[in-house]
């Protein structure tokens, strides 16, 4: 189950309200791979996966709410895995050059806006 920490009260994302993203993470604080995703997104380019810059529909409502399309997922690899993992970017915003990027490390349940 999806939640997020508002003040001091945890929100569930079964809960009426959607829980807005409230916590950060510093682009230096990704995973390396998490990095390097970052870097591939604000280059356009190349991706490793198929799915990468496929649109996000942001269903678990944890994301503030935008037009259908307006989010793009991208694949953070885990080493070890042998499918994309639970790790994602997601931004939203034109493709080179979106306006705000969230890192989920265990496959949308919760999400931490990127900072620089």
């Amino acid at each position: 189950m999806a939640s997020a920490v508002i003040g001091t009260t945890l929100v569930h994302a079964r809960d009426s309200l959607p829980a807005p993203v409230t916590t950060t993470i510093a682009v230096v604080q990704l995973p390396a791979e998490g990095r390097d995703t970052y870097r591939l997104i604000y280059q356009g380019g190349p991706f490793p996966y198929d799915k990468d810059g496929s649109v996000f529909g942001n269903r678990e409502r944890l994301l503030p709410a935008r037009a259908r399309g307006h989010y793009r997922e991208y694949t953070v690899r885990t080493p070890g895995s042998r499918d994309r993992g639970a790790r994602r970017i997601v931004c939203g915003g034109p493709p080179r050059t979106p306006q705000a990027c969230y890192y989920t490390s265990d496959h949308y349940a919760s999400f931490r806006r990127i900072v620089e």
